[in-house]
This record gives C-alpha cells, sequence and structure tokens, in this order.
C-alpha cells in the first residue's frame, strides 16, 4: 500500500527532485539539489559582478557628497515648479533625491552582492533547545568563520573597499545638517547684561525702581532686573533674585562676602534645564525648581541638595554705589542657566 501510495506521488510530481508527500502532514517536504549559479562557475561573470556591486556602492558615496553639495549650495529660499507636484523647494528636492540614490545605492549593492557572489547553498537546521550546547555553539563560530570566507571579502577587495567608503561617507548626511541647529554660541552664553558697567544697578522687577538695602527684610525675596532696556533673550540669562539673610544663618564665606549686610544675589535661572525659580521656604532657606524639583539651599552657596540639577546656582556679587542703591560688583563668575556643551 505504501509503494503505490508512493508510486502514484512520483507520478502526479512528474519526475520532481523533491521528496513525495507521506500521510503526515507535518513531514519535512525535503529541497531541490542546490543549483550552481552562473558566477560560480565563471569566474568572468564574478568579476563582472563584483564591479557591479562596486559601482553601487560607489554611486551612493558620489550621492552623499551630492547631498553635502546641495546642503551647502542651494538657497533654502529656492523654489523650482514641477509638473504635477506645483511649486518644489530644490533644496528639499536635491536633498531628497540625493539621499535616496545613497540609500539605495548601499542597499542594492548589498543585495546584488548576496544574491550573486556570497555562498547560496541551502542550510538545513533542526530545531533545538533554547540553550545552546558547547557543541553548537562551536559550530556557530564555524558557520561564521565559514560565512565571512563565503562572502568572498577577502578576495573581492574592490567590493569591500567601496563599501567601507559608502558606509564611512553616509553618516555625514546625518551630520551636515546639524548646521541649522543654528549659529555656534561662542561666548554669548558665558555672560550677561550685568558684565556691563552702566547696567548693574539692581531694579525691582515690577516695578522697575531701584533697590536699597533697608528695602529688604529678612527673610523677603525679590526678582531683579539689571537697569536699562532688556530683551528677553538677554533677560533669559541675567534675571536675578535677591534675598536678606541674618548673619548667623549664612553657613558659606564665600557666600556672605558676595553680598551686603546679609542680602545674597542668585540667578533665577535653574541651571538643569533653565526653568524660572520662585519657590522660596523662608524657615529652609531652600529655593525650588517647579519643573524638575531640583532644590538648592541659599544659605549655602546654592548648594543642590535635590533633584536633577548638576551645578550650584551661580551667585551675583553685590554691594552699594554712592546713591546708596544695590548694585552688581561684576558679571557672574561663571555662566549661568543649564549647562551647554561649549561651557568647560
Amino acid at each position: 500500500m505504501s509503494n503505490s501510495h508512493d508510486a502514484h506521488g512520483h507520478g502526479a510530481g512528474h519526475g520532481s527532485e523533491l521528496a513525495h508527500p507521506t500521510d503526515d502532514p507535518f513531514a519535512n517536504p525535503g529541497l531541490p539539489h542546490h543549483e550552481l549559479r552562473r558566477t560560480d562557475v565563471d569566474e568572468r561573470a564574478a568579476k563582472r559582478a563584483e564591479r557591479q556591486v562596486a559601482a553601487l556602492f560607489t554611486l551612493s558615496s558620489i550621492a552623499t557628497v551630492a547631498f553635502i553639495v546641495c546642503f551647502v549650495a542651494i538657497d533654502p529660499h529656492s523654489i523650482f515648479r514641477v509638473t504635477g507636484l506645483g511649486d518644489v523647494s530644490s533644496m528639499n528636492f536635491a536633498l531628497g533625491l540625493s539621499l535616496t540614490v545613497s540609500l539605495l545605492g548601499i542597499g542594492f549593492g548589498q543585495i546584488h552582492w548576496a544574491r550573486k557572489l556570497m555562498n547560496s547553498a541551502e542550510m538545513v537546521q533542526e530545531r533545538h533547545p533554547m540553550k545552546s550546547s558547547a557543541a553548537d555553539t562551536a559550530e556557530v563560530v564555524e558557520m561564521m568563520k565559514a560565512g565571512a570566507a563565503d562572502s568572498a571579502l577577502p578576495r573581492r577587495k574592490l567590493i569591500w573597499m567601496s563599501l567601507a567608503g559608502a558606509m564611512a561617507a553616509f553618516p555625514l548626511t546625518m551630520i551636515v545638517p546639524l548646521r541649522d541647529l543654528g549659529p555656534m554660541p561662542k561666548k554669548l552664553l558665558r555672560t550677561t547684561l550685568w558684565a556691563d558697567p552702566k547696567r548693574r544697578r539692581l531694579l525691582q522687577a515690577n516695578s522697575l525702581n531701584p533697590v536699597r538695602p533697608e528695602d529688604m527684610q529678612a527673610g523677603s525675596l525679590m526678582s531683579i532686573h539689571p537697569s536699562g532696556e532688556v530683551e528677553p533673550e538677554e533677560l533669559a540669562k541675567a534675571a536675578v533674585m535677591i534675598i536678606r539673610l541674618r548673619p548667623e544663618e549664612v553657613r558659606s564665606g564665600k557666600q556672605a562676602a558676595k553680598g551686603f549686610e546679609g542680602i545674597m544675589a542668585f540667578s533665577k535661572i535653574c541651571p538643569h534645564a533653565g526653568c524660572p525659580l520662585g519657590l522660596y521656604e523662608h524657615s529652609t532657606h531652600h529655593m525650588l525648581c517647579p519643573c524638575h524639583q531640583s532644590t538648592f539651599d541659599l544659605a549655602n552657596d546654592g548648594r543642590v541638595i535635590f533633584g536633577p540639577a548638576a551645578r550650584n546656582l551661580p551667585q551675583l556679587a553685590i554691594t552699594v554705589d554712592q546713591d546708596g542703591y544695590l548694585v552688581a560688583e561684576r558679571d557672574f563668575d561663571e555662566p549661568v542657566g543649564p549647562s551647554f556643551w561649549e561651557r568647560g
């Protein structure tokens, strides 16, 4: 009965080289005999395929260079008309086209390489427990070594050299656009309006009136602006708050030296993410940032005692001028606000 079934299966297969079906629906149907490709038996065809792969990788490198040139050379406001699309940004069109060619060059090159030159022999691996045995691990290592040899990289220098160039050049398409983040800050983030001797008088933020020491009671807090017209961008760095502490409450001689008769001036900008400060607890002299709960001790150098802030709150050295008003002696001794990559 079995022989009859096999014969019938053989006749239905018309000479197929596949294993014949059985009553078991999960039986392994087998694999056809492996057929060699032309590049496996003809070195000239293999060389031709190698040049084609290298050409695709080289095209990717050229497209990457074109991407950079377009990004730098094309006016971002330039517009041209495309049939069916209407007005299109010249820069966006050129960047999209060059980036597409760069990616496709690498992708098509790898596919062509795998189909024409890498080992194409079918491999069957039986299922095994999730945890590999020592023998299986050793076998995998050998397979990886064999795969590296089958990839023809050691022999196909033109391919791996052109691929290395394409892969090394492509990341530039992600680095060069960083220029659009804006101009380099240079020294702009290191100084504030308090560096200008003409703008060092402390003005109450709401009334813009100058402040005398007698205007401050122990435990009080006041928001301060520098004198003169203040642009919002500059105020973001120069905003200050002043508090008055009793001499016995100040636990840092360095902090006391920068103050005047117990009045201390600190930056109002949190050094973590730049949020404005203002939640002051008089009994502990703690200043809380409302954004991420960084907490600073204003009686001890503005030290961070809790939260994600990595730096103490910068203190502004103050004194009084000849008219008895509070003024800044100089700019902050360090950059204010959140840390930035040029700081150091």
